[in-house]
C-alpha cells in the first residue's frame, strides 16, 4: 500500500504539478471573473489526486485543465446567481451604517407631524404666510408681493404664527422640538 501511495505521489509530481503555472495563466485569461485562481488550481489538484486514486488517468494535463475549467465555470455561475458580492478587504468595509436609525426617523416624523398640526391650527391667511415664508423659503418681500400684502403685514403675521405654534407645542409639553436634530 505505501508503495502505491509513493507511486501516485511521484506520478502527481511528474505529470500534474508541473502544469500549475500554465493552468494559472489559462484560468486568468479564460475566466477573468474568477477572483482566486490559486483556489481553483488547488481544488483541481485535489480532484485529480482523488480521481487518480480511483482509476488511472491517461492524459494528466488534459484532465487537470478540464477539471479546472469545470470548477471555474461553476464559480462564475455561482457568482452570477448570488446577489452577494465577495469582499477582498474587510478593513475597507464600513460596519457602521450611515443611514439614520429607525428610532431617529420615527422621532423626526413625529416632530414634523406636531409642527404640521400646529400650523394647521393657524387662521387661513396666517397659515398661508407661514407656509410660504418658513417652508417654501420665500423672502418677506416675495410673500408680500405674491399675496398682495404689505411687508409689515407679512412680518406681523409671521411673528403671530410662530408664537401660536410655540404655544401649541408648549401646551403639549414640548419646549425644544428640534434642538437635537
Amino acid at each position: 500500500m505505501p508503495t502505491e501511495h509513493l507511486q501516485q505521489a511521484r506520478w502527481f509530481e511528474e505529470e500534474v504539478h508541473p502544469h500549475g503555472p500554465d493552468l494559472r495563466s489559462y484560468l486568468r485569461r479564460s475566466f477573468p471573473a474568477v477572483r482566486d485562481v490559486d483556489d481553483v488550481v488547488q481544488e483541481s489538484y485535489l480532484r485529480v489526486w482523488t480521481a487518480c486514486a480511483a482509476q488511472p488517468i491517461r492524459c494528466a494535463r488534459g484532465f487537470l485543465f478540464k477539471v479546472a475549467r469545470h470548477l471555474a465555470l461553476d464559480l462564475v455561475r455561482r457568482d452570477r446567481a448570488s446577489p452577494l458580492a465577495a469582499v477582498r478587504d474587510f478593513d475597507a468595509l464600513s460596519v457602521v451604517e450611515e443611514k439614520a436609525h429607525a428610532v431617529d426617523v420615527l422621532s423626526t416624523r413625529e416632530k414634523i407631524q406636531l409642527v404640521a398640526s400646529a400650523v394647521a391650527t393657524l387662521p387661513a391667511r396666517c397659515r398661508e404666510i407661514i407656509v410660504l415664508r418658513k417652508f417654501h423659503g420665500l423672502s418677506q418681500r416675495e410673500v408680500a408681493q405674491r399675496l398682495g400684502l404689505s411687508e409689515r403685514t407679512v412680518e406681523v403675521q409671521v411673528s403671530r404664527g410662530v408664537k401660536r405654534c410655540e404655544q401649541f407645542l408648549r401646551a403639549r409639553g414640548i419646549h425644544n422640538l428640534f434642538d437635537d436634530v
